[in-house]
């Protein structure tokens, strides 16, 4: 994987707010071949990890990766992955792969309206560690295929510094945002990543084009992923080292699965960028 620097000023930026936009990572044969991969799975009849709403609006994929290979190279996009490794540390792997579709909101539908609305990923680590406990966990980097540049084209919504709360997202009384919430304007092939703590919406689609968007996140290899237990020998077979480790399927040197694994391709890559440390040590 490609090595892409950490700027100081994106470092401030994510731990200031919570979420980051890079520009620019995705080009437009890129963008046409993931499109038309996307748009083949919307189009079948299958039903396996699919997420769709009663209505249809909302309709999408997790675990994509193994959907089609068109996605693979995502793991390892190297404007991308680079940084969520400089900002976690070399100590991760997949936690999802979510393809989204957020069609157009009929006529009349309100500006206002937020679905799914704010929240915080990995709900559970609220639940279970109480929510002035959570640490982020997870990173999710949304390749944008398609553009939201005009306000109200189905983009995520983010509130920045909200990553900090101890307490619930409440927007003010008469309100449905938080003051400061923050409607991303992105073109086709700009990626946004956000925590699991940074809460979040979709805003109303009112643009008449379906927004499509391929979610990557990763978290830590102690942690287990939300959207397989084991994947397909097939696909690891296709994947570099790196890929493998986010897949799973670190091994021996006898070629063996282990738990945990004793060959880390991602701590190699780590060393041999002149990376020390962690992140938070």
């Amino acid at each position: 994987m490609q090595f892409t620097p950490l700027t100081p000023e994106q470092r401030t930026r994510f731990e200031t707010d919570g979420y980051l936009i890079v520009r620019d990572v995705l080009d437009r044969p890129t963008i046409d071949r993931l499109i038309a991969a996307s748009d083949r799975l919307i189009a079948s009849d299958a039903q396996e990890n699919r997420q769709r709403t009663p209505d249809g609006l909302y309709d999408g994929f997790r675990n994509c990766v193994a959907m089609d290979d068109a996605y693979l190279p995502l793991l390892t996009h190297p404007k991308v992955i680079p940084l969520v490794v400089q900002l976690m540390g070399p100590n991760l792997w997949l936690f999802t792969t979510h393809l989204i579709y957020k069609h157009p909101d009929p006529a009349g539908t309100p500006t206002t309206k937020r679905e799914p609305g704010w929240h915080r990923d990995i709900a559970g680590v609220d639940n279970d560690l109480g929510m002035a406990n959570a640490p982020m966990l997870d990173i999710k980097t949304a390749f944008y295929l398609t553009d939201a540049v005009e306000p109200n084209s189905g983009a995520t919504l983010v509130a920045p510094g909200t990553h900090k709360l101890k307490t619930w997202l409440k927007p003010p009384p008469g309100h449905v945002d938080p003051i400061d919430a923050v409607e991303p304007s992105l073109r086709a092939g700009d990626c946004l990543l956000f925590e699991n703590r940074t809460w979040h919406a979709a805003g109303a689609n009112l643009s008449g084009r379906t927004r499509k968007v391929v979610m990557i996140g990763l978290t830590y290899r102690w942690l287990r992923p939300a959207d397989f237990m084991v994947q397909p020998d097939s696909l690891l077979a296709k994947a570099d080292p790196i890929a493998q480790q986010f897949l799973g399927g670190l091994k021996d040197a006898q070629g063996r699965f282990i738990p945990g694994g004793n060959n880390k391709p991602l701590m190699d890559w780590w060393k041999a960028n002149g990376l020390t440390g962690y992140p938070k040590a």
